[in-house]
């Protein structure tokens, strides 16, 4: 029998989570199974070329035990969705932060408008400055679904209630947000894993947790944890946010190098320790 190392423990436990939510939407394991080649595949041929040259299929049929038909295979899939352009931030994301942000759309104290639907600088405005041609009924019709946006019965007059866009249940949405804080964060520890190496400094990770708290002290611990974390996320959007060049509608051309995307993510979680996991 095969030793159980670390890091097999460590992928259990990542993928305990995550064959749950499969199995809960449906996606059977030749489905999952042919998206872990895939990985694979694109991961030996991007990240492990030696500086002059990409791995051929070869090497990379060696690299994953995958056959060379099988490299080739799923090169040619990636190649077929490749669009050359970087993941989008979600465009209700986008269309809050801009009503956070941009002047246009605040009042004189800096806080976020009241704003009409139409009219110069109303929602409709604001959709189309920061989503592109996404109808503005539907990007409105979603806000209203989760929450972010009251609509005031007499006027007809929106209000942003929350200045962070989290849709809810198993959305596409959500989904999308799910790929990129879990990608996010395995790819924080592994630039954390490797960066004496590589000469790089680490990058900020830190986590809180206590495993015998009593349940009667749960409830009071999630109204405080939530409301200290939206505090300190609000600080940073305030101090990075102005940054963003789509944001401060700062023109392409006077664009000073490749953009970066960057962030810190928080999240809560809890369980009852006797339904963890036992791993392999």
């Amino acid at each position: 029998m095969k030793k159980t190392t670390p890091l097999n423990q460590a992928l259990y436990r990542i993928l305990r989570p995550l064959a749950r939510l499969l199995l809960r939407n449906g996606i059977p394991f030749s489905e999952f199974a042919d998206l872990v080649k895939r990985a694979y595949v694109e991961a030996a041929l991007e990240d492990f070329d030696d500086g002059r040259r990409k791995p051929t299929d070869s090497r990379a049929a060696v690299m994953t035990g995958l056959t060379r038909k099988e490299v080739k295979r799923q090169r040619e899939i990636l190649a077929g969705q490749s669009t050359g352009e970087a993941p989008h931030t979600n465009r209700a994301s986008r269309v809050v932060s801009g009503w956070v942000h941009d002047a246009a759309f605040q009042t004189n104290g800096g806080e976020p408008a009241i704003l009409s639907f139409d009219g110069e600088f109303g929602f409709s405005d604001l959709v189309k400055r920061y989503s592109g041609d996404m109808p503005p009924r539907a990007v409105l019709d979603e806000l209203l679904r989760v929450g972010v946006v009251s609509v005031d019965a007499e006027s007809g007059k929106l209000a942003l209630q929350q200045r962070a866009y989290v849709p809810a249940g198993d959305s596409e949405e959500m989904l999308q947000i799910f790929g990129e804080d879990v990608s996010d964060l395995i790819a924080t520890i592994d630039h954390n894993l490797v960066c004496d190496e590589s000469g790089r400094p680490p990058l900020f990770q830190r986590t809180l947790t206590y495993n015998n708290v009593p349940p009667e002290v749960m409830e009071r611990w999630r109204t405080h944890a939530a409301a200290q974390s939206q505090a300190l996320l609000e600080q940073l959007d305030q101090w990075l946010g102005p940054h963003d060049r789509d944001l401060s509608r700062q023109e392409s051309g006077n664009a000073s190098g490749d953009a970066v995307r960057t962030g810190v993510s928080i999240f809560y979680f809890e369980e009852f320790a006797g339904k963890r996991g036992k791993g392999q």
